[in-house]
């Protein structure tokens, strides 16, 4: 288990963007993905064009239509996948106005759970959908339209 906690990315007038920051690392969640692809010469447009779209999702909203469903049915896990790339950023889309921002990477397989590395960042995500849904039930985490307010850490 690490200690983790909400960090607030953008707060746009269509979309709120959140990302997760374990408490034992120095870069959120979304620092960790932009940073591994920056600067790599085959992934790095694919990165600009999924920055360049949370750009768009921040002034128009997180529509489902943006969004490839991963995880469960059960939970909110989405996958920001950009055309003809195999290079996949998890999120949880919890309404048209919230979004919280995973890590991701290179999808080689034909399903996520085939990876070892990107099912451990839908697994985290599923977990932290998990622990937002039992803080909203005992009155520790408020999701409002298009924010989420919690002073909590997360034990993930």
């Amino acid at each position: 288990m690490s200690e983790a906690e909400l960090v607030l990315v953008e707060e746009a007038k269509k979309c709120t963007l959140y990302t997760i920051q374990f408490l034992s690392e120095d870069e959120t969640e979304f620092e960790q993905f932009f940073n591994k692809f920056k600067d790599d010469v085959e992934f790095s447009p694919d990165l600009m064009r999924i920055v360049g779209f949370l750009g768009k999702i921040a002034d128009f909203g997180a529509l489902e239509r943006y969004f490839r469903l991963e995880g469960k049915m059960s939970d909110h896990v989405v996958a920001l996948p950009t055309v003809q790339s195999k290079l996949r950023l998890y999120c949880l889309r919890l309404s048209d106005r919230i979004l919280v921002l995973g890590n991701g990477g290179v999808k080689n397989t034909k399903t996520y759970e085939e990876s070892k590395e990107l099912s451990g960042y839908v697994l985290t995500l599923q977990n932290f959908d998990r622990l937002i849904k039992e803080g909203v039930k005992d009155g520790t985490i408020i999701v409002s339209e298009n924010k989420i307010e919690t002073d909590k850490t997360f034990d993930l």
